[in-house]
């Protein structure tokens, strides 16, 4: 296998031609697909790509960060509501257009190893690894949220809240048993990929003593890592298999846990050396651990 040496030489030069790349997304239609909505002292963003479950493209994001900079600095803005149109709210990153254009890895990022590391015992593990949702009691349970209502009262809540003036911004059954839980989160484990399911382990846990910069940078050092392609391909085969051929049979390489490396392991958690631009914040305050 390579070294670890050779392999950080790789990810520096994917780290250069992904900066240098100027179709990493295409920017046509960002005010299509990303809607504004005024009231006197509110702002709603409506994600509008119904046709991909409302996955935010890189443009996307851009106008959304346009936005909110210009919200927040506006006084006659009490609070910002973001919504999606149709049946989803945001699906996440646009993992398809990803796959097309880099082949690129991935893990769980956008500060997921902040807040998941936080949860009650080991849930944050638990929902990294295996990918289980939770609906609106079990998020107000372990504290991801504050309150949550139903489908059928959001537009008379939406209505309320944008009267207001402001100077500051459960339904599903558990599992049968317990066997059936045990089996049902086995089968998803095994169907992961091997070396994927260890770097999330190792980010999540090392999130719990970090804060939220400190997570996104090393989030980002991991997806530099996964850019490169130099330990192993199984973002893209991962996608080939669910999204484009979707033949669910994904051929993961390493294909064991037990041929998942240390030294595999360490590649996606090198910091960047000091000619190499690490991530940089655009915030006025760093959050504190909590």
């Amino acid at each position: 296998m390579q070294s670890l040496k050779v392999l950080i030489t790789g990810r520096r030069s994917a780290h250069r031609g992904l900066s240098a790349q100027p179709h990493y997304a295409h920017y046509d239609h960002s005010e299509d697909q990303v809607l504004v909505d005024g009231r006197a002292s509110s702002r709603a963003a409506i994600l509008n790509r119904p046709s991909a479950l409302n996955a935010l493209t890189t443009s996307m994001v851009a106008r959304l960060k346009r936005l909110y900079e210009s919200w927040e600095e506006s006084p006659d803005i009490g609070f910002v509501l973001m919504k999606g149109s149709d049946r989803a709210f945001c699906s996440g990153g646009d993992a398809v257009a990803l796959y097309h254009l880099l082949n690129e890895g991935f893990h769980p990022d956008a500060g997921a190893s902040f807040y998941l590391s936080r949860l009650p015992g080991y849930l944050g593990e638990y929902l990294a690894l295996t990918g289980d949702k939770l609906n609106g009691v079990e998020m107000i349970a372990c504290g991801l949220a504050t309150h949550y209502a139903l489908n059928a009262r959001l537009s008379m809540l939406e209505e309320r809240l944008g009267k207001l003036v402001t100077d500051d911004g459960s339904e599903s059954e558990a599992a049968e048993s317990y066997d059936e839980w045990y089996k049902t989160t086995l089968k998803k484990l095994r169907e992961a990929s091997p070396l994927s399911l260890i770097v999330t382990l190792r980010s999540i846990r090392e999130g719990r003593y970090e804060t939220p910069d400190q997570c996104l940078a090393r989030e980002y050092r991991i997806s530099l890592g996964a850019v490169s392609q130099q330990v192993s391909k199984d973002f893209s085969e991962g996608v080939r298999a669910r999204l484009v051929d979707k033949d669910f049979a994904p051929k993961w390489d390493p294909p064991s846990l037990g041929e998942v490396t240390e030294e595999m392991v360490d590649f996606y958690f090198c910091t960047l050396e000091e000619s190499e631009s690490e991530l940089k914040l655009p915030t006025a305050l760093r959050e504190p651990s909590i």
